[in-house]
């Protein structure tokens, strides 16, 4: 088939039916052009015929030899206007699915559209201009119609909204996806016996069917069918009302439990943890405790304190003799019980001998019996008029 020419070729075209009507001399006939005037419809994926013919007044109906008709067919849709069919010195070119449904030449113009989509809905014009044998106008004619191409529902989705146990409410919606002109809805029953709802539970534009307080006498099979002028679609939900509690109240339940489980499980453990705390108390020991303070053992040597005062004295250097007389001036050191002061002893002297100390005791008791009874001589050092120690 030929192809289409260009948008400048179809305004040309126009142009020369035009001013072939308008530059030729006039003729004794009258050209008339005839077209439906009601609106034509047809369904998506059918075909249509676009009903169209012309007549010249003052001669027969029928086309007379040499009578030359030349025919443009257009479709204008929101945007531009589009050449679909021409027939012009005996060459037909169209679109896909675009014929005349009578040979040329002819009176009958009639298109024929094939393979429908909604998208061909719109006005189509035709344009003829009638030339005679001797190649003078004969007239010309333009005139429009309307085709709305109308769209059967498709196949609609059914669903259940809500949970069907005894005595709750549930909804049952139905959608078609596409349809023109809009679609209305109707629910029915079919099993176990059939049922039809009306309005007020049944919304005949939106679908839906409102059931309140289940039985399970309203159990069986829903059938929503979609219908408008050229056609109906339909679907169907089984509803089957139970009569326990729902899963969400089992499910409810069960994590209840096991919530409560667990609090008392941590207050048993809790109160456990706090016995054994308040049971040992004692055994806690803290970092920042202080150590207790430990006394020093004396030594066998004379043992001088950080402050500078004599500590003790060993028995054994308490009674070993001087080596040579006193010095002027110099304490003679005391050896004392305990922590108990005694009178410093006084020695006697003889002519021409070493003085031996004498540890005066109390109640006649001899050092070396002190001694076995586990006694230690301590040296007490002598403290000074002014109270300090010498």
């Amino acid at each position: 088939m030929i192809s289409l020419p260009g948008p400048l070729v179809t305004n040309l075209l126009r142009f020369l039916f035009l001013g072939l009507s308008a530059l030729a001399p006039p003729s004794r006939a009258e050209l008339q052009l005839h077209l439906p005037a009601n609106q034509l419809q047809a369904v998506e994926g059918g075909e249509v015929v676009l009903p169209a013919w012309y007549t010249l007044h003052a001669e027969v109906s029928s086309a007379q030899p040499g009578e030359v008709p030349f025919v443009m067919w257009f479709f204008k849709d929101k945007e531009k206007e589009d050449q679909v069919l021409s027939y012009i010195n005996g060459v037909t070119t169209s679109k896909p699915g675009v014929s005349l449904v009578y040979s040329m030449p002819s009176r009958n113009l009639s298109l024929r559209l094939e393979g429908l989509q909604e998208k061909d809905s719109g006005p189509y014009s035709c344009s003829v201009n009638v030339q005679d044998k001797n190649g003078q106008a004969s007239g010309h004619s333009i005139k429009t119609l309307e085709l709305n191409v109308l769209v059967p529902p498709a196949p609609p989705s059914c669903r259940l909204q809500g949970v069907p146990r005894v005595g709750a409410n549930v909804t049952l919606s139905c959608q078609s996806p596409r349809s023109k002109p809009a679609v209305q809805y109707q629910w029915d029953r079919q099993l176990p016996s059939f049922q039809t709802f009306f309005a007020p539970v049944l919304d005949v534009i939106r679908g839906s069917l409102s059931l309140t307080n289940l039985s399970s006498s309203m159990a069986g099979v829903y059938v929503c069918k979609a219908h408008n002028e050229v056609g109906t679609a339909q679907c169907n939900v089984t509803l089957e009302v139970s009569t326990g509690p729902g899963a969400a109240v089992v499910a409810g339940a069960v994590v209840g439990t096991l919530v409560g489980l667990g609090l008392l499980a941590g207050l048993v453990l809790l109160y456990h943890r706090r016995g054994k705390a308040l049971e040992e108390p004692a055994n806690d020991i803290k970092e920042d405790a202080i150590a207790p303070r430990t006394l020093p053992w004396p030594k066998s040597s004379d043992t001088i304190s950080k402050n500078g005062t004599l500590s003790s004295v060993t028995s054994a250097r308490a009674l070993r003799p001087p080596h040579g007389p006193p010095r002027p001036g110099a304490l003679t050191p005391t050896p004392s019980l305990s922590s108990q002061a005694l009178p410093s002893p006084r020695l006697p002297t003889t002519d021409g001998a070493n003085p031996q100390p004498i540890s005066p005791i109390p109640g006649g008791v001899s050092s070396s019996g002190l001694s076995c009874m586990g006694a230690v001589l301590v040296m007490v050092p002598a403290q000074s008029q002014a109270g300090s120690l010498v």
